[in-house]
């Protein structure tokens, strides 16, 4: 589910595209490495993440070329896989990116509908086929932030369970999104990293 940069030459390329985000992001996170507070961090380049007690955190990486392309955070039975993606400093991408999500995952036969989160937009889908053969449910969720985009892929409990999802929703809302100053195209994945101490 990386793969957000579909070529869709449609009115969305055009007209300017209204970031979406919660209007205390810049308090309550997600939060640009510009706004975070000094802290004890996880370091993984394009992301910091706050360590809990409990916490497991798995890099996910690409096999063909080795690059990490996401992190997943596993707490209190549910997981969060995190995705930090380049963006233009005007507009948003969380809209189009959600549209690309939605048709890839009913491509594959999931069942996918749009809600009103507490972040605002998300997809909730069921996936055909779980690791045990049973329909999987996940809450994919997104936050335009200044020059990124962090996308979040729920799965476990929160995907079901509101309170899960609250906790879900934390780890996600404090983690750091550090997009550097190089240039890089929309939607491309942000760099990330082995963890080095902070």
């Amino acid at each position: 589910m990386t793969d957000t940069t579909d070529s869709q030459d449609d009115a969305l390329d055009e007209e300017l595209v209204e970031k979406i985000a919660p209007a205390d992001r810049a308090v309550a996170g997600p939060l640009d490495e510009s706004e975070a507070p000094v802290r004890p961090y996880v370091d993984l380049g394009g992301l910091r993440i706050v360590p809990r007690p409990g916490m497991q955190m798995r890099l996910e990486v690409e096999e063909k070329t080795k690059r990490i392309v996401a992190v997943t955070l596993e707490h209190e039975g549910s997981t969060v896989q995190l995705q930090p993606f380049a963006a233009p400093r005007s507009e948003g991408i969380w809209l189009p990116v959600r549209d690309v999500l939605r048709g890839q995952l009913e491509r594959q036969g999931a069942a996918v509908e749009e809600a009103e989160g507490p972040l605002g937009p998300e997809l909730r889908a069921r996936l055909s086929v779980g690791p045990d053969g049973a329909p999987r449910a996940v809450r994919i969720i997104g936050v335009d932030g200044p020059r990124w985009m962090l996308q979040g892929l729920i799965g476990g409990q929160a995907a079901l369970d509101d309170a899960h999802a609250e906790r879900a929703l934390e780890l996600f809302r404090s983690t750091v999104v550090c997009r550097g100053v190089q240039p890089m195209p929309p939607r491309e994945l942000i760099p990330l990293s082995a963890p080095k101490p902070v």
